[in-house]
């Protein structure tokens, strides 16, 4: 197999984020394609497994099995071996194939990278994990850094990258006990010193671990700039938005195309979270000027980039285009409990990031493994 036979996972995601049409061949079971996929917003993807390429090496015909999916594709599969071989098939019968390289194993571990503007001194970085929507941010000033909604996955990349600025880390925040990812709070403040930082009201929810806890209006200085919190509940009771330099880090409570789901903390009742969502995203999100910069947890994955690179918006724009943003109370409940299954193994993730249970590295990146269904759908 050469080079030129495989695609490399960083450099799919940055076709992807590009709106690049890519055609995508899976070969895994219908039930892993269905659960999750290689997604975005220009991609067209076509599930056929790995048997039928099996037998069309004996009776000939593989050109058949992608028949209608434009070329060039890019065959997926767990791991990149069984598409590796369909991928092969295909180019024996005459069609432009290449294969994921590592699979969706190795899709999970892509981050890129973009800049958000802000209006003052600070500079925020939005890291993208295309696998899953999820989206942290880095926030410094030159000299000073903090990393927000870091994921444990990625606690090397995090440092590593703050190393190359010259920078200080010194907050690893999170803006709410998350349920779909494995928080890299912890990893990343033993990987650099930076304290780590929880909203205060995680200590309710069985915090288990030191951590610095904000409450509403605290700032965490980073220099010339500061990340001053805004309490935000509702998809949980301690979560958090941070504002800095023009930019309102919302975490999971208002995305650029929705809600968060309020039903993932286990002792809230989620029509009450539901209606305490609504107060918060028009009594304090909704009530910020509209030229500040929504940049949001999670996007989704057909989604395209609305500033640069980066997902975020004019949170004046949300306020037309957001449709659960123009809902009364009443309807606005109704639409975030309608939600859909939540994210796999969001209970264990829940109590890994309270320090209530422990899991290793690698089976830290297995649990978070598919789409994050933080989201009201």
């Amino acid at each position: 197999m050469s080079d030129a036979d495989t695609i490399p996972p960083r450099e799919l995601a940055e076709r992807v984020r590009a709106g690049d049409h890519v055609s995508v061949l899976d070969v895994r079971n219908r039930d892993e394609f269905d659960a999750w996929r290689v997604d975005g917003p220009n991609v067209s993807a076509a599930q056929v497994p790995e048997n039928r390429f099996v037998q069309a090496e004996v009776t000939g015909g593989a050109a058949d099995l992608v028949d209608g999916l434009a070329e060039p594709i890019v065959a997926v599969c767990g791991r990149g071996e069984a598409s590796d071989y369909a991928a092969g098939l295909l180019r024996e019968a005459g069609v432009d194939a290449v294969n994921l390289t590592g699979g969706m194993d190795a899709w999970a571990k892509v981050l890129l990278a973009a800049d958000v503007p802000t209006d003052g001194p600070a500079s925020v970085v939005q890291y993208q994990r295309p696998s899953s929507g999820c989206l942290g941010y880095l926030v410094h000033d030159g000299e000073r850094g903090a990393v927000v909604d870091p994921l444990r996955a990625f606690a090397d990349r995090y440092a590593a990258d703050a190393d190359a600025r010259g920078l200080d880390l010194s907050y690893a925040v999170d803006t709410h006990v998350h349920a779909d990812h494995v928080s890299g709070v912890r990893a990343v403040a033993e990987a650099t010193g930076a304290d780590p930082v929880l909203p205060a009201g995680a200590e309710d929810r069985g915090l288990a671990f030191d951590a610095t806890l904000v409450s509403d209006g605290d700032a965490l200085e980073l220099g010339d700039t500061a990340l001053t919190a805004l309490h935000a509940p509702g998809h949980t009771s301690e979560m958090t938005a941070f504002r800095v330099d023009g930019v309102a880090l919302t975490g999971d409570s208002l995305f650029l195309d929705g809600v968060a789901r309020p039903d993932l903390e286990a002792t809230a009742d989620p029509e009450d979270a539901a209606a305490r969502l609504h107060r918060t995203l028009h009594e304090r999100l909704c009530s910020l000027p509209d030229d500040t910069t929504v940049a949001p947890g999670h996007y989704e994955l057909d989604a395209r980039p609305e500033a640069g690179d980066a997902f975020a918006a004019p949170l004046g724009d949300l306020r037309d285009s957001v449709p659960a943003l123009s809902m009364d109370e009443t309807e606005f409940v109704a639409h975030a409990t309608g939600t859909s299954a939540p994210p796999a193994n969001h209970d264990r993730i829940i109590a890994v990031n309270l320090g209530r249970e422990s899991a290793d590295d690698e089976t830290a990146f297995e649990l978070e493994l598919g789409p994050n269904n933080c989201a009201a759908k």
